[in-house]
């Protein structure tokens, strides 16, 4: 930086803020640090008794903060986002819709390794809500070296680092299995607590049937839920290896491809995820979902209803994250469990 006259500081980048006060009226920043000097600040600055001020030289291979930080936001920006306006080196985005927040983790890695900017989002394949903020991007001096943000965007690559997928409009049909609620000797309470998850999401339940414990009937059910225009359908109770425990089975037996029976979670150790060719997801659910505020079923729903498929790889990566720590006050999703994905 260098001390320059004031009334020759058109166009330069204040080092400090300058401070402006009234007795009893103000005591605040007049002009920021970061702050390009306007020919219509002139005035004011000599008001404020300032004929000199302190000044970074901005020169041609150099960006000023601000003019850098649109770079961050160019690289990171997609469809159902808009930007903050850009302030002391700092663009954020905001979510434009309710949907799924997925972010490049590799490449933003790669990016943030590079001196004097950052990158800070939320964890990828978050469900968000609209006018939630996604990220935020800060350029950390007042000026930086146009090659290091040429540098930036050669790393950050072609495709914008995050993505915000909105939630689909869907409806899913339930199989209640067990002799125990089928032949009324004792309430269904697990079917309510997924039709409440799932009018999280805006989902509908177009269907739902009670079966006992018969494989060839919980596999009947399943195909006239989808014939019937089920988006997803969800299987509760039967998940667990004992000789009744029927739904594994009779999912399998209806043609979808098994993603995966098991998952590194816990709750939800037992969940299973197939796939109908016409890419219909059916879901088997353990009986931790009754009781769990969270468990693996919380973890892949919301990427469900953003219509984006699940694969065997992300549900064995979840096991990062994927310890439930069973806190006395549950304060899902604000918290550890599944942030490892």
């Amino acid at each position: 930086m260098r001390c320059i006259n004031t009334v020759d500081a058109v166009g330069h980048v204040l080092c400090h803020d300058i401070t402006r006060i009234v007795k009893d009226v103000v005591k605040d920043a007049a002009f920021r640090k970061g702050h390009v000097v306007t020919e219509e600040d002139i005035p004011v600055l000599l008001s404020l008794g300032k004929d000199h001020l302190y000044v970074w030289e901005k020169d041609e291979n150099t960006l000023h903060e601000n003019e850098a930080a649109q770079i961050l936001y160019e690289i990171c920006k997609n469809e159902h986002m808009h930007p903050t306006q850009v302030k002391e080196g700092k663009i954020e985005l905001i979510a434009d819709c309710d949907g799924l927040f997925r972010v490049d983790v590799e490449r933003l890695d790669a990016v943030n390794e590079i001196e004097e900017i950052m990158i800070a989002t939320r964890h990828s394949n978050t469900a968000v809500k609209k006018g939630d903020r996604l990220l935020g991007t800060r350029v950390i001096p007042l000026v930086i070296a146009k090659e290091k943000m040429e540098l930036v965007k050669k790393t950050a690559g072609q495709e914008p680092l995050v993505s915000l997928t909105p939630f689909r409009s869907m409806k899913a049909g339930i199989v209640t299995t067990g002799n125990e609620v089928y032949h009324g000797r004792i309430e269904d309470t697990f079917t309510p607590v997924v039709v409440n998850k799932l009018a999280g999401y805006g989902i509908e339940i177009c269907g739902h049937i009670l079966c006992d414990d018969d494989q060839e009937k919980i596999t009947s059910a399943i195909l006239k839920l989808k014939e019937e225009g089920a988006d997803m359908i969800l299987c509760t109770g039967g998940m667990s290896v004992d000789p009744d425990d029927q739904t594994p089975g009779a999912i399998k037996r209806t043609g979808a491809k098994v993603v995966s029976y098991g998952a590194p979670v816990l709750p939800g150790a037992m969940f299973l995820l197939a796939y109908f060719e016409d890419g219909t997801p059916v879901m088997g659910l353990p009986g931790c979902v009754m009781y769990a505020k969270a468990s693996a079923f919380d973890l892949v729903l919301p990427r469900i209803a953003a219509g984006i498929p699940v694969t065997r790889k992300e549900l064995a990566h979840m096991g990062n994250g994927g310890f439930c720590l069973g806190c006395r006050t549950c304060h899902y999703p604000d918290c550890g469990f599944g942030k490892g994905v």
